[in-house]
């Protein structure tokens, strides 16, 4: 067999540079030990900025009330319920790389996982500041709450709304408990390398981990359990968001396409923002041998997959509304396309689906820019599909006496933007504080590299045969 061919036969590495146990370790948790580059202050307070412009709009709201917003009759739900339904899709990536993936030993999750488990958690904290603040009055947001009996305070469980509540909590609990499991061996890890008080306070969050057997033993059947809990949470939770609509007689929104139709989409963003946030964090901090471009080709060509489900759902949708035959359905979906809003469905379709399309050639799965351009059409690609899907199903009622516009506030750009700056300065102090890489699993991953690359190759078939002719 000649080089080139045994070169295309051997399995891809996921850790490269020719690291070692130890340099592996330097390399990870230097990022913590050390002062954070030159970069990081400044793109903390810019982001630190931004969230409490974010803060600050949420307590104008309450002061003030939502007339703030651009909100009106017949436009209910804009920007607020748009940017809830955007975050919520955000986070479902973090759960699908770090359970789904390590339920089916899918190797080269282990790299990006925390990335991703991060930006979950993070993107969780965005989505639920939004139906608080719509609510106007938000210190009733406790009625939302099962109470116990004795208050006899009853939520109506009939509400989709409650069922967000529900859903939300429960993923963002697992979510959490997900994330933190996966971190207490890295957290050990800084713990035996600092001194001091950081000393102190990583072995606090380290529970007493010890890397005996029992430790491992423990923690691998705990990961298992939470990795299985958290599975059916990918498919549930954007499909209970999606009740908010299909759930409801307008037309645009009673469809029971919804549910799978807002999962794909969830997925497809949710990867989107991990490659954007994920090249450049590689780049900046050398992470180049770790994050390897096999690791980013991956996530294209999921990408690419979530795309083309998504654009398939779209047409499903034309499809259905033709064939259904319902005036108001078939008005509602020509509206969207060439009514006044036709601006934001032509940008979602875009951005949603041509933009994906780019990696069905191989240059662009290994170009890290040409992936961080696209996975940034995706991201607003995305936010207009939630708004196309909100505000144009409701600007024009079945009266055209009823029709009214959206036009958004200063407000409501100011609280868009503020939300991006919570997530970032979330973000930014996860990579300041705690490993940014599933140290513990790449090592894992690099052990077995190892032994493959020290055992000795299997022998030709054709030698075999001459030895057992022998």
């Amino acid at each position: 067999m000649s080089t080139s061919a045994q070169d295309s036969l051997a399995r891809p590495l996921l850790v490269e540079g020719g690291r070692t146990y130890a340099s592996l370790t330097d390399l990870v948790a230097g990022l913590v030990e050390r002062k954070p580059p030159r970069w990081w202050l400044p793109a903390f307070l810019a982001s630190g900025a931004l969230a409490t412009v974010g803060v600050a709009m949420a307590a104008y709201l309450i002061s003030t009330g939502v007339g703030v917003w651009g909100l009106n009759e017949p436009v209910g739900w804009a920007f607020d319920i748009t940017n809830f339904v955007f975050w919520i899709g955000i986070g479902h990536a973090g759960t699908l790389i770090s359970a789904i993936l390590f339920l089916f030993r899918q190797k080269w999750r282990t790299s990006i996982n925390r990335f991703a488990e991060a930006m979950t958690l993070f993107a969780v904290v965005c989505a639920g500041m939004f139906p608080l603040i719509h609510m106007g009055r938000v210190w009733l947001f406790w009625y939302l709450v099962p109470l116990p009996n004795a208050n006899a305070i009853y939520p109506n469980f009939r509400s989709a709304l409650m069922w967000d509540v529900v859903a939300v909590s429960t993923y963002g609990t697992v979510s959490l408990l997900f994330w933190y499991v996966g971190l207490i061996p890295d957290l050990a890890t800084i713990r035996d390398r600092t001194s001091g008080l950081r000393q102190k306070i990583y072995g606090f969050f380290a529970l007493g981990w010890r890397g005996s057997a029992r430790h491992w033993r423990e923690y691998e059947v705990a990961y298992l359990l939470l990795a299985g809990l958290a599975t059916p949470l990918v498919l549930s939770v954007h499909t209970i968001v999606s009740f908010d609509f299909a759930t409801a007689i307008l037309p645009g929104w009673h469809t029971t396409i919804f549910p799978p139709y807002f999962v794909a989409g969830a997925v497809f963003s949710g990867f989107a923002m991990v490659l954007t946030l994920m090249i450049p964090a590689r780049e900046l901090y050398g992470l180049k041998d770790v994050v390897t471009l096999h690791h980013l080709e991956n996530m294209s060509k999921i990408l690419m997959a979530t795309g083309l489900m998504v654009g398939y759902a779209y047409g499903v949708e034309q499809f259905v509304t033709w064939y259904g035959g319902n005036d108001f359905e078939k008005y509602t979906f020509r509206n969207r396309a060439f009514g006044p809003y036709a601006w934001a469905y032509w940008t979602m379709v875009s951005c949603n689906v041509l933009s994906p399309q780019v990696f069905w050639f191989k240059w662009f799965r290994r170009t890290p820019w040409a992936m961080f351009a696209v996975s940034i059409f995706v991201n607003i690609g995305m936010w207009f599909e939630r708004f196309v899907i909100i505000v144009t199903s409701l600007h024009r009622d079945y009266l055209p006496s009823s029709w009214g516009m959206f036009i958004p506030t200063w407000v409501d750009v100011a609280q868009l933007a503020g939300s991006f700056g919570i997530f970032l300065t979330l973000f930014l102090l996860f990579l300041r504080f705690v490993p940014m890489v599933a140290l513990s699993e790449v090592k894992g991953v690099l052990h077995e590299q190892l032994e493959h690359a020290h055992a000795e190759p299997p022998p030709h078939p054709a030698s075999r045969r001459k030895e057992a002719r022998s």
